[in-house]
């Protein structure tokens, strides 16, 4: 079986990194994704990806990325569900990211101009 996903896309806010009780680092960050095609009215439109990163991967775009950076991210699709604070189920369906990279410019920590940084989870 194969459960993979690649995605380029800005990411729709700053990433916040926290911590978990363990130590580990998470990060959960929003994808615009353009589709490859035009509306009707001639426009562009884009799919808001929901994606998970830990570890290193989560620390790396908590310190090279900000709201607009282009990123690549490649990890598989999970889908799980959990009691919300009314005691509601909620599904909830994102991309655990195994690797990332960073395309283009840089503007939270500079970065040579077009370079590419590649980070994975291994």
């Amino acid at each position: 079986m194969m459960n993979k996903i690649l995605l380029v896309g800005r990411l729709t806010k700053d990433p916040a990194v926290k911590y978990t009780a363990d130590g580990r680092a998470v990060c959960r960050v929003t994808l615009a994704v353009q589709r490859p095609f035009k509306n009707k009215n001639g426009e562009k439109e884009a799919d808001f990806i929901q994606c998970s990163l830990w570890n290193r991967v989560a620390e790396t775009i908590g310190s090279y990325c900000e709201k607009g950076s282009m990123v690549g991210v490649v990890g598989r699709l999970q889908s799980r569900s959990y009691l919300d604070s009314n005691q509601q189920k909620s599904n909830v369906t994102e991309v655990v990211v195994d690797s990332v990279s960073l395309v283009g410019r840089k503007s939270k920590r500079q970065i040579d101009s077009d370079q590419i940084i590649s980070m994975s989870v291994n």
